[in-house]
């Protein structure tokens, strides 16, 4: 196993998301205990010492399932990562309530990294606002020892990075951000990267394969890749992309079934970052996976000075394109909610006003229309 240098520890550069555990017969909330248990001592045994978990992960049946499996190991073993879960706007004069809550149901007397969960558009006014006292309760169990590391994780927007550490980032250790080598350009986490910077701190990876989306590729890709590196299993090239990135300490993976845990460990056994050819070869296949499913939106904003109804339409545009790509997911419904009423896709009228300027020649408004099918 590769470990990284953390303030003195030495952390897993894999560490195990606990987010995608095995089910029971499909259901999110019923964990399969005993599969789930021969994940994590395997994972032990193979030198991952990072787990990561959250309130709301597998209908709150995860933090709980985390914590008994772990308990058999000495507790100087492993580090074990949660979050306040101010994804959910309701629980933000709740975070005493809750994080004892997360200590009882992990039988944890501490907890070594705690995380502000999904700092985003919709919920940064409340992460802010002293009213709730989010940020002194967490720094307040800093101080007591019941957190050790205090971070960030964040699917926001940079403006909404840059506020969250404008007001936190002198006490921010860690952030964790969507990572892959589809969402250094498609998500423009190369920006987040270059804001971290500007705070050293260091970054733990989420969605390093986009949700299973960059472990099997279309034959072509497959066939790109293999050229250059015939042994390498294309999932693989997701992890050695992470590798090839100085910024990146921990990489976590949510592993759903054995034999994916089994692979991915083999893969963090040796560091194999890539070569210049390589990174531009794979950067290249990003993008043409992009571009077959993508609207191509340049942003030129031509299609804003012709809408009647005000609306960012590159912006609604890139949320779609996310949507689209990902397939759904919850990433577009957030952005969309912390939109005013009268500037979100439903909005559009079909005036077509905007299509009649578009030097692409997006079809905006059959966009917005199956926009809000989708959503």
């Amino acid at each position: 196993m590769i470990y990284k240098d953390f303030q003195g520890k030495k952390l897993s550069a894999l560490g195990m998301g606990a987010m995608r555990l095995p089910v029971v017969d499909g259901k999110n909330d019923v964990i399969d205990e005993v599969a789930t248990k021969k994940m994590f001592d395997y994972a032990i045994e193979k030198g991952v010492n990072y787990f990561d978990t959250a309130w709301g992960y597998h209908d709150g049946q995860s933090e709980l399932i985390v914590g008994k499996l772990l308990k058999k190991y000495p507790r100087d073993s492993y580090y074990i990562a949660t979050k306040f879960p101010g994804y959910d706007v309701s629980n933000m004069g709740k975070v005493e309530e809750i994080f004892e809550k997360q200590l009882e149901k992990t039988g944890m007397e501490y907890f070594d990294f705690y995380l502000f969960h999904n700092v985003c558009e919709l919920n940064i006014d409340g992460y802010l606002d002293e009213k709730y006292g989010i940020f002194d309760y967490l720094m307040k169990q800093k101080e007591n020892g019941r957190i050790k590391h205090l971070g960030f994780s964040t699917h926001g927007n940079d403006d909404t990075v840059k506020r969250f550490l404008a007001a936190y980032g002198e006490h921010m250790e860690f952030c964790q951000i969507q990572l892959n080598y589809i969402d250094y350009e498609f998500q423009n986490a190369k920006a987040k990267l270059d804001i971290l910077k500007e705070y050293n701190i260091p970054v733990w990876v989420m969605e390093p394969v986009r949700g299973g989306k960059l472990a099997k590729l279309d034959d072509e890709y497959e066939a790109r890749l293999k050229a250059l590196r015939p042994d390498e299993r294309v999932v693989a090239w997701a992890f050695r992309y992470l590798q090839t990135i100085p910024e990146v300490t921990v990489t976590l993976s949510g592993m759903s079934n054995f034999e994916q845990l089994k692979e991915n460990i083999a893969t963090y056994e040796e560091e194999k970052v890539l070569s210049n050819e390589e990174y531009n070869e794979l950067m290249s296949v990003a993008s043409d996976m992009v571009s077959k499913i993508a609207l191509p939106c340049t942003a030129c904003r031509y299609c804003t000075t012709h809408c009647p109804k005000g609306l960012n339409i590159p912006e609604l545009i890139e949320i779609y394109n996310e949507h689209i790509f990902t397939g759904g997911g919850f990433l577009a419904g957030f952005a969309i909610n912390a939109m005013p009423e009268n500037k979100r896709p439903h909005a559009c009228i079909g005036c077509k006003q905007c299509e009649a300027v578009c030097p692409q020649m997006i079809k905006i408004s059959e966009m917005m229309k199956d926009f809000v099918d989708k959503l």
